[in-house]
């Protein structure tokens, strides 16, 4: 696994109170980095995730807040420089996932899976970046989803899709608006994690991939050496090719 130097860095992870983004932010800890622990619901779980990041060493905190709603994403931000400092470290990973067909989806649900997807990483990445851009340097990773570079879409799941593909795309417009700023913006996009809702009949290796399968680009992405590398996305999908989702 690799273990950049992170120290002196502040990172916020959100959605990081379980899940593949409680593992992002324990890693980002175990690098060095005081550590924002965000969540919207889940406050004992996210309590309990700064609690273990603490034992690497560094600072950490547990921060709520709605990401799709501005007002509540400045106060995050407000908060988290307050408490740890200006954030250098942007993980954008939350995002509602609804296996459901688009005609059966209810009007509250589509919008809770386009917002959280593609309105939270704009809004955190917007209220990100002018400290960022203040210290000349900053590191964004946005999660998005493996079959979203060919735009592919179903009929079940559709505004996952549509969100994960527009993620896509304002990575790689974030990563050229950022380009004279010392930021860099890059997406890792998983296929079926070992924590996903549902799990297809063939996987590619055998197997889901695992927390450590994430981790390893997104440490990638931060690497201090890593400052040329922006508007990139790297599947981790095991080689899965598809045709159809």
């Amino acid at each position: 696994m690799l273990t950049p130097d992170l120290s002196g860095r502040t990172a916020l992870v959100t959605g990081s109170a379980k899940g593949v983004g409680r593992e992002l932010l324990l890693a980002i800890a175990a690098c060095g980095a005081d550590v924002a622990v965000h969540y919207r619901t889940s406050d004992a779980a996210a309590v309990e995730v700064a609690e273990t990041a603490r034992e690497a060493g560094v600072d950490a905190t547990a921060v709520q807040a709605d990401v799709t709603d501005p007002d509540e994403v400045d106060a995050l931000f407000g908060t988290v420089e307050e408490r740890l400092g200006t954030v250098d470290v942007l993980v954008n990973n939350v995002g509602a996932f609804a296996p459901v067909h688009w005609a059966e989806m209810d009007f509250s649900t589509w919008n809770t899976v386009l917002e959280t997807n593609l309105n939270g990483t704009y809004l955190c990445s917007k209220r990100a970046l002018p400290g960022m851009r203040a210290a000349g340097d900053g590191r964004i990773v946005n999660i998005g989803y493996a079959s979203a570079e060919r735009a592919l879409v179903s009929p079940k799941n559709f505004p996952y899709f549509v969100a994960k593909t527009g993620v896509l795309m304002f990575t790689r417009m974030l990563a050229g608006d950022t380009a004279d700023d010392g930021i860099t913006v890059n997406a890792v996009s998983p296929y079926v994690v070992e924590n996903s809702d549902e799990f297809p009949d063939d996987l590619p290796r055998d197997r889901p991939a695992a927390f450590a399968d994430l981790l390893q680009p997104t440490l990638f992405f931060l690497a201090p050496d890593s400052d040329y590398l922006s508007g990139a996305n790297v599947e981790v999908s095991g080689g899965w090719v598809p045709e159809r989702v």
